[in-house]
C-alpha cells in the first residue's frame, strides 16, 4: 500500500473505547499508529501499551471540533511521515440531556461539532495526502443509531450518525476514480466509557452481553488490511443480544 512498506494510521478518540482497540489491533498488523484525542495522558497509555507489544505509535492531543487543530495535527503526522494511509475517525460524544423535553442547545452544538464537523474536518485534513498518493482508507466509526432511529439516543446523536453515513458514501462516490475508499462501521451497542452518558448507566451483566472494544478494534483492522481495490462501503454490527430487538425503544441506545 505504500512506499517502503510503511503503512501510516491516525485514529481519532484513540484514547479510550473503540478508537483504543483500534490502533491496538492495527499496531499488531505493523502499522504505524497516531492516536489522538482530547486526554494526553489516556493516549500516552496506549502508546505505552502498544509499545510494549513491540508496535510502533505516538500520541498527538487534540479537540476534533477545531479545525485549526485538526489541520495541524495533519500537518504533523505528514511532515513526521510523509504520509497518511489510513485515517479512523472514532472520536464521538453524547450528552445526558438527549431527549426532546430536555436537550439543551449548547448540547446538540457540542455533539455536532465533535460527532460530524469532527470527522468532516478529519476527512479533510487527509484528502489532498490522499488524493497524491492515489491511496487512501478512511473509516468512520457513526453507530446503529445512523441506521436505525430510536429514541434513547437523542436527536443530536442519532442525526449526527446519519449524517456520518450519508458523508462516508458521498466520499466514495467523489473520490473513487482517486483510489480512495471510505467505510462507515456502525456498531450497536458497545461496552465503552460513552455509557456513562446515558440517563441510565446499563448494569455490568447487561454490558457483558454488548459488543466489546475489541470486537470493533478487529474489525477496524480487517477493513484496514484488505487490498486497494476493495471498498467495504459500510458495516452494521451489533450485538448478538440486541436489546433493540427485545426490548422497548425507550430502554435501547
Amino acid at each position: 500500500m505504500t512506499n517502503s512498506g510503511k503503512r501510516v494510521a491516525w485514529v481519532t478518540g484513540g484514547g479510550s473505547g473503540i478508537g483504543a482497540s483500534g490502533a491496538e489491533f492495527l499496531a499488531a498488523d505493523g502499522w504505524t499508529v497516531v492516536v489522538s484525542g482530547r486526554r494526553k495522558d489516556a493516549l500516552d497509555k496506549i502508546v505505552a501499551n502498544i509499545s510494549k507489544k513491540g508496535g510502533k505509535a505516538e500520541a498527538i492531543a487534540l479537540d476534533v471540533s477545531s479545525k485549526a487543530d485538526v489541520d495541524k495535527a495533519a500537518g504533523e503526522i505528514l511532515a513526521k511521515h510523509g504520509r497518511i494511509d489510513l485515517l479512523v475517525n472514532s472520536a464521538g460524544i453524547n450528552v445526558p440531556k438527549r431527549s426532546w423535553a430536555d436537550m439543551e442547545l449548547e448540547g446538540w452544538d457540542k455533539v455536532v461539532d465533535i460527532n460530524l464537523n469532527g470527522v468532516l474536518y478529519c476527512m479533510r485534513a487527509v484528502l489532498p495526502a490522499m488524493r497524491k498518493q492515489q491511496d487512501g482508507c478512511i473509516i468512520n466509526v457513526a453507530s446503529w443509531a445512523g441506521r436505525h432511529v430510536s429514541k434513547m439516543p437523542g436527536p443530536a446523536y442519532t442525526t449526527t450518525k446519519h449524517a456520518v453515513l450519508a458523508l462516508t458514501h458521498s466520499f466514495n462516490m467523489d473520490e473513487c476514480v482517486n483510489g480512495l475508499r471510505a467505510c462507515c462501521l456502525s456498531p450497536g451497542e458497545v461496552a465503552t466509557p460513552i455509557l456513562k452518558s446515558r440517563p441510565v448507566v446499563p448494569s455490568e451483566e447487561e454490558q457483558a452481553k454488548m459488543l466489546q472494544p475489541e470486537d470493533c478494534g478487529r474489525t477496524i483492522a480487517f477493513v484496514a488490511s484488505l487490498p486497494p481495490r476493495v471498498c467495504v462501503n459500510e458495516i452494521l454490527i451489533s450485538p448478538t443480544h440486541n436489546r433493540g430487538f427485545i426490548q422497548t425503544p425507550a430502554n435501547r441506545d
